[in-house]
């Protein structure tokens, strides 16, 4: 189990940066095959895809100030830091903690809001997989 965490670690650190992965994928496969495990899961896993998009969030920080996406920079001055509640998002919600750091937003509050969305993304893929898991089992 110690080496399935990891990769399952690992893949959901990566995954919430700008390189392409496939946490979901092994989120399920993990809680699949380690049921009792997956209360631990769910909050390694959510806090690995948090740390991965703070380290997008940190990285842009130290971006200059010439050319960024003009319409993500507009949602997160229009919408603030709950917008990064949606980082999870694909294609778009990798942007949105990158135009976080960049903006120069508040670290902890845009720290909360993406690890809220990260965690309840992670939640409901976990109890639906058991709803479905129990209906086909049965």
């Amino acid at each position: 189990m110690f080496y399935a965490l990891t990769a399952l670690l690992i893949s959901g650190f990566l995954s919430s940066t700008i390189l392409p992965g496939t946490s979901e994928a092994g989120f399920i496969l993990f809680i699949k095959n380690y049921p009792q495990e997956a209360a631990l899961a769910l909050i390694l896993l959510s806090a690995a895809n948090t740390l991965g998009s703070l380290t997008s969030f940190l990285l842009a920080w130290f971006i200059p100030k010439k050319n960024f996406p003009e319409k993500t920079e507009r949602l997160l001055l229009k919408y603030g830091t709950p917008i990064l509640f949606f980082s999870f998002l694909p294609f778009i919600g990798d942007a949105f903690p990158l135009a976080a750091g960049w903006l120069k937003l508040p670290p902890l509050k845009c720290a909360f809001f993406i690890g809220a969305g990260k965690f309840i993304r992670y939640f409901i893929l976990m109890i639906s997989f058991f709803k479905v898991y129990n209906i086909i089992s049965s």
